[in-house]
């Protein structure tokens, strides 16, 4: 078994869907982290089968946001000193700005530059641009 030195002081993003650590790394930004992290892909997990799990080495703020729209059942630790001092549970968010881009051709944020991506949360559990009420279809998305 692979094994990771535990952390002193950090975050752990764990019980993440197995084959999306990647895309959580690119959605925040962790290649512009000057501290270590590890991502360790496919672990065993009696619950899930496999899952994957980052781990930062250094304190920083992640966006709930961005882990509540990927998978509900991701959880965020906070270590200090080697302890375990907080444990956050995204939940779905409201509004998403930034994170995905509309598709629609006539939407204002295709047309102009510099518009923030913004996309609501509907009763329906489904997510529609700010501008032009675009539905959000994830096997469409593109990241931004």
């Amino acid at each position: 078994m692979l094994n990771i030195d535990s952390l002193q002081n950090g975050i752990v993003i764990d019980h993440i869907k197995a084959g999306n650590s990647m895309l959580i790394y690119d959605l925040l930004e962790l290649g512009r982290l000057d501290c270590c992290v590890a991502i360790i892909k496919n672990a065993r997990s009696a619950k899930y089968g496999k899952k994957d799990i980052i781990k930062i080495d250094g304190e920083i703020d992640v966006n709930l946001d961005i882990l509540g729209f990927l998978d509900s059942n991701i959880t965020v630790a906070i270590i200090r000193e080697g302890q375990l001092v907080e444990k956050r549970k995204p939940v779905l968010p409201k509004e998403l700005r930034n994170v995905i881009k509309c598709k629609n051709p006539r939407c204002i944020t295709s047309a102009e530059e510099g518009i923030d991506h913004i996309f609501l949360l509907g009763e329906n559990q489904r997510y529609r641009c700010a501008y032009c009420e675009q539905e959000f279809h994830p096997k469409h998305a593109r990241h931004g």
